[in-house]
């Protein structure tokens, strides 16, 4: 995601310098990155720490890693904010990075091991989420580490497809989540595993009329969110996106402030480095 994300700034041109200016003037006193309540909060830095990496420019490396260490081995915090606290000691560069208390964390993943083989944000769960699994799988990446089991976590992901042929959080759901279905293609591709050719078709059909995609079927509006997703996910299928790309580079550019952020949907009215970041993924996937 993030070797695509610094290809966004081939479009954005000059608008980068204010891109990278908007994440910054998020970053706290205390190295975090604010949320859209302006408090400090790891899994949006987790967005402001990659949104500078894929516009390169220079992190604020020892404010952010002592924005870390006050976390310690994570043993307080939920499945969630774990895997963002991987994943920010991952975006710092060497030496930093080998601070992270990567047997901790590790230990800690396992917790959250659903009875089927998945994750899920509750520990001891009957059943993992697509969401749960991606997190998971992501964070193991960022420690360096094989995940145990994977195949009982590619089961799990398996066992959430909807009747519709998309993927979903919950189980013997008869229509998926844009999101959920993206996430579950990129993980069966990251572990080597084959996807179906009609989660492209069912992803690409979530397109609206106006550029952009939406959550699910019958959703009004489409968001940033799907529509990075989406985007990551067609791409990793070699789908063409020659059709579609006009209107969602509309559809972007209709999100975009002239603050450096971009907007979540047509409705939201607060800009956050989290949708700024996806502005930036499905930047990168359009610049083909």
């Amino acid at each position: 995601m993030l070797q695509v994300a610094r290809l966004a700034p081939k479009l954005l041109g000059d608008s980068a310098e204010s891109v990278a200016a908007f994440l910054l003037s998020l970053l706290n006193d205390d190295g975090g990155f604010g949320g859209r309540d302006g408090t400090s909060d790891l899994y949006y830095t987790v967005f402001g720490l990659e949104g500078l990496l894929a516009l390169q420019c220079n992190l604020p490396v020892d404010q952010s890693a002592d924005y870390l260490r006050t976390f310690g081995d994570g043993s307080e915090l939920d499945f969630v904010h774990l895997t963002c606290l991987a994943r920010c000691w991952a975006a710092l560069p060497p030496p930093y990075r080998e601070e992270a208390p990567r047997a901790a964390l590790l230990g800690r993943l396992e917790d959250f091991r659903s009875a089927d083989g998945g994750f899920e944000a509750e520990p001891a769960a009957s059943y993992g989420t697509v969401y749960g699994c991606f997190l998971a799988l992501g964070a193991y990446q960022d420690l360096r580490a094989e995940m145990p089991h994977a195949e009982r976590m590619l089961e799990c992901v398996q066992s959430l497809r909807a009747a519709d042929g998309s993927y979903s959080n919950q189980r013997d759901s008869p229509v998926g989540q844009t999101p959920a279905t993206a996430a579950a293609a990129t993980l069966l591709r990251n572990l080597g595993q084959p996807v179906d050719a009609s989660v492209a078709d069912w992803l690409l059909a979530r397109c609206h009329e106006q550029g952009g995609f939406v959550a699910v079927p019958d959703a009004p509006l489409p968001d940033l969110l799907s529509t990075a997703t989406a985007l990551h996910a067609l791409t990793g299928q070699h789908r063409e996106l020659a059709a579609i790309q006009e209107p969602c580079l509309d559809f972007i550019d209709t999100l975009w402030s002239s603050r450096g952020g971009f907007f979540g949907h047509w409705e939201d009215d607060t800009l956050d480095c989290e949708y700024t970041y996806y502005g930036l993924l499905a930047l990168g996937h359009l610049s083909f």
